[in-house]
């Protein structure tokens, strides 16, 4: 990867070094840009704050949420009984600070607002990135940010349905006495549940991260095949350690990383067959 980025001075003038001033100025030209768009973002989110908060941050704490419905009507369909039925949400919620209900909705806001914006946030960023790589580093970039948005909507909700109801429902039953009653703070439960949604968006950038390091010849198919054993251990804990202690919540929750893992080692192998196929085709030159 080149680092030096270049600005073009008019059509027909060759491009030109930018200064480290100018990168700053760049820089802060797109961070700017990247704001707005959050904010833009936030206003939607305030305008429909009602159903935000009630029926998006809440509602893995309802019983009627979606996930439990369905999985619970998923293990009836295949023979399980209740196995894929989550125990019914018991806790309570408080705010036990002045601005405590008010903070929690400027962030739910804000974080929504990003969520929101993230693809033109990406574009901010490889607009600002794109003139440092090479050319043979850009190939094959085309639609990368269709696919980064893409896989990272689907992280999102990956974690909004499948890993934040299991980590909620997991810790509002667990209880060490009978006498003891959950009652949680909406700050607590807010920064519980956002860094799960937000971690498995970036989560599902796996393939794609995998697949540029590829490229710069970091990673190799041969090496992610060598410690996949290593790879699918730990995602076997983590999950684990998030979701209700039963194998089935586990593996529900650790198929998708799996074979995003899988796809990585696929791209890395297109990876290396094209670069192959490249340096047959230059020495025949």
């Amino acid at each position: 990867m080149n680092f030096n980025f270049f600005k073009k001075k008019s059509d027909s003038e060759p491009r030109a070094e930018m200064s480290f001033i100018e990168h700053i100025d760049e820089l802060r030209k797109h961070l700017f840009r990247s704001v707005l768009a959050i904010v833009g973002g936030a206003i939607v989110m305030a305008v429909y704050n009602n159903f935000i908060v009630k029926k998006v941050l809440m509602g893995p704490t309802h019983a009627d949420f979606p996930t439990y419905t369905y999985l619970c009507k998923l293990g009836n369909y295949f023979g399980l009984g209740d196995k894929l039925c989550l125990a019914k949400i018991n806790v309570k919620m408080q705010s036990n600070a002045v601005a405590g209900q008010f903070s929690v909705y400027l962030n739910v806001i804000l974080i929504g607002g990003f969520i929101i914006a993230f693809p033109y946030i990406f574009w901010q960023f490889w607009k600002f990135v794109k003139p440092a790589l090479k050319k043979n580093e850009l190939t094959g970039t085309r639609g990368v940010i269709f696919w980064v948005s893409t896989l990272f909507f689907i992280g999102v909700l990956f974690g909004y349905f499948i890993v934040a109801p299991y980590t909620i429902n997991f810790f509002a039953n667990f209880t060490l006495d009978d006498n003891i009653e959950n009652f949680w703070t909406i700050g607590s439960y807010f920064n519980t549940i956002v860094p799960l949604i937000l971690g498995s968006g970036i989560a599902f950038q796996l393939p794609l991260v995998l697949y540029f390091l590829a490229k710069i010849d970091v990673v190799s198919a041969a090496f992610l095949r060598k410690y996949r054993k290593h790879a699918v251990l730990v995602i076997v804990i983590a999950t684990s350690i998030i979701t209700p202690p039963d194998m089935l919540s586990t593996i529900i929750c650790s198929i998708p990383l799996v074979l995003l893992y899988e796809i990585s080692i696929f791209l890395c192998l297109k990876v290396e067959k094209k670069k192959k196929k490249e340096e047959v085709l230059a020495e025949w030159d």
